[in-house]
C-alpha cells in the first residue's frame, strides 16, 4: 500500500542541523550569444480597443548585433544548434479560423497526377496554414495584437485587429514590430483627416512624415525614395510577392517624377531639342507609370506605382545564422536527405556505378542525363561561337610542317 507523501517542511528534526548550505546557481540549459537581451515583456496583450498607442517610428539602417541562443550539450543533436533569440513570439496556439491544415500531395513534392516533381521532400511535421493578408486592402489603423511564429514561412507574422471592425487577421510583421502597435493601410486612398491636415492638397513632405512609417501599407508612389520596403507587389490589385523572407527588403530608387531625364530636358535650350521619337515617348510615360525598386540581389526592377508594399524590413533577420544541428531537425522541415548521383548505382544516376569513386568519365549530368555545370546554359552564345569561329583546322599545323 502507497504511504502518502509527507511535507519535508512540517518535519522537526531531534538535532541541531548544520548552518544552511549556500545553493548552487541555477543550471542553464541554454545561453545567449551577443549583446545582452533587452527586458521582454511578460505579460501578453489581451484584445483591447484602446488604439491610442502611437506609430511605430520609422525602419533604422543600424545593426543592433547578431542575438543567437546555443544549448548545453546534454545530447550530440543540440551540441551544433543555434537559434535566433525571438522572446517576443507569442507562446500558445494560432487563432483557429484563420487557419486549414495543410493536406495532400503538397508535403510530398508530387503533382496532381501523383508524380514526384520537386525532389527531396516529404515527411515533416504537421502543419496548419496560416492565411496571410498580403494586400492589406482594408482601411483604417490595425492594432498589433501579438507577433507570432508561423511554419510555412521564415518570416514572422502579426495578429492585428481593426478598429472599425474589430476583425482579425495576419499580415507580415516588420522587424521590431511588437504587440500594441497601430499599423495602417493607405491602399484604398488618403483619409479624410490627412486630407484636412495638408489643405486640400498634396503635401510631399507632410504625406511622407505621416504614411512612411514602420508597417505601415502605402501604393508604391506615396513612398519616399530610399525608403527599404518589403513585401512588394508585382501588379496593381494582388498581394505582395517580392522580400517576403525573413530578413529582406527592397529600396525605392527612383520615381517618375524623379528622373534625372527632366532635369536633362531643361538643361537643353529649345534649339537643342529635338522630335522624340515613338519609342522614346513609349519609354517616358512607361517611366512615369513605373517606380524604380531594387531588390536585395542587386536586381533593379520597374514595378507599376500602384503596386502595394510594407515599410520596414521583413522580421527574424537573423534567420540566416541558424543551425539545426542533427539531421532530425531538417526532416522535421520536411525536408529529405540528398544522395550524391556518384553514389548510386548506374542505372539511378548517370554518374553512378563503376569499381571505386568514378563516374564512367562522362561529362557531370543531371539524374535526367541532361548536361550541367561547365558552362551549360551559363556560358554567353557569343564565346561559344567565338571559340568556333577561331578553331584552327585540322590539318593546318601539318601543311606549314611539310606534311602533304
Amino acid at each position: 500500500m502507497l504511504q502518502p507523501r509527507i511535507a519535508l517542511r512540517s518535519i522537526r528534526l531531534p538535532f541541531r542541523c548544520l548552518p544552511p548550505i549556500p545553493t548552487a546557481p541555477v543550471r542553464r540549459f541554454a545561453s545567449n550569444v551577443g549583446e545582452a537581451q533587452s527586458s521582454i515583456e511578460t505579460s501578453i496583450s489581451t484584445p483591447s480597443s484602446d488604439f491610442s498607442a502611437s506609430f511605430a517610428p520609422p525602419p533604422t539602417r543600424d545593426d543592433s548585433g547578431v542575438k543567437l541562443r546555443t544549448y548545453t550539450p546534454r545530447t550530440p543533436g543540440v551540441r551544433h544548434l543555434r537559434r535566433p533569440v525571438n522572446d517576443h513570439l507569442w507562446k500558445g496556439r494560432p487563432i483557429h479560423r484563420l487557419t486549414f491544415p495543410k493536406r495532400g500531395h503538397a508535403k510530398g513534392g508530387r503533382n496532381n497526377s501523383g508524380r514526384v516533381t520537386v525532389r527531396h521532400h516529404g515527411g515533416g511535421h504537421k502543419r496548419r496554414i496560416r492565411m496571410v493578408d498580403f494586400m492589406r486592402a482594408d482601411p483604417g489603423p490595425h492594432l498589433v495584437e501579438r507577433i507570432e511564429y508561423d511554419p510555412g514561412r521564415t518570416a514572422h507574422i502579426a495578429l492585428v485587429r481593426s478598429k472599425e471592425t474589430t476583425k482579425l487577421s495576419y499580415i507580415l510583421a516588420a522587424d521590431g514590430m511588437r504587440a500594441g502597435e497601430v499599423v495602417q493601410s493607405y491602399m484604398s486612398g488618403i483619409p479624410d483627416d490627412l486630407w484636412q491636415s495638408m489643405g486640400g492638397t498634396v503635401d510631399p513632405g507632410v504625406l511622407a512624415a505621416r504614411t512612411a512609417w514602420r508597417g505601415n501599407c502605402l501604393p508604391l508612389h506615396m513612398i519616399p525614395v530610399g525608403t527599404l520596403i518589403f513585401n512588394v507587389g508585382l501588379r496593381p490589385g494582388k498581394g505582395g510577392q517580392l522580400c517576403r523572407g525573413a530578413g529582406t527588403y527592397a529600396t525605392v530608387v527612383a520615381k517618375g517624377s524623379d528622373s534625372r531625364q527632366q532635369d536633362l530636358e531643361s538643361e537643353q535650350t529649345e534649339e537643342e531639342k529635338k522630335p522624340l521619337s515613338a519609342r522614346e515617348k513609349q519609354k517616358q510615360e512607361r517611366l512615369a507609370q513605373h517606380i524604380t525598386v531594387r531588390l536585395s540581389s542587386g536586381e533593379t526592377r520597374l514595378i507599376h506605382k500602384d503596386c502595394c508594399a510594407t515599410i520596414g524590413i521583413a522580421s527574424n533577420p537573423n534567420y540566416h545564422y541558424t543551425q539545426l544541428g542533427k539531421a532530425g531537425r531538417s526532416r522535421w522541415l520536411n525536408i529529405r536527405p540528398t544522395v550524391r548521383g556518384l553514389a548510386m548505382n548506374a542505372m539511378d544516376h548517370p554518374h553512378g556505378g563503376g569499381r571505386g569513386k568514378s563516374k564512367g568519365n562522362v561529362d557531370p549530368k543531371s539524374p535526367w542525363g541532361i548536361p550541367t555545370k561547365s558552362g551549360y546554359k551559363t556560358r554567353p552564345k557569343w564565346k561559344i561561337n567565338k571559340a568556333v569561329v577561331h578553331a584552327r583546322p585540322r590539318n593546318q599545323g601539318k601543311r606549314r610542317r611539310g606534311y602533304n
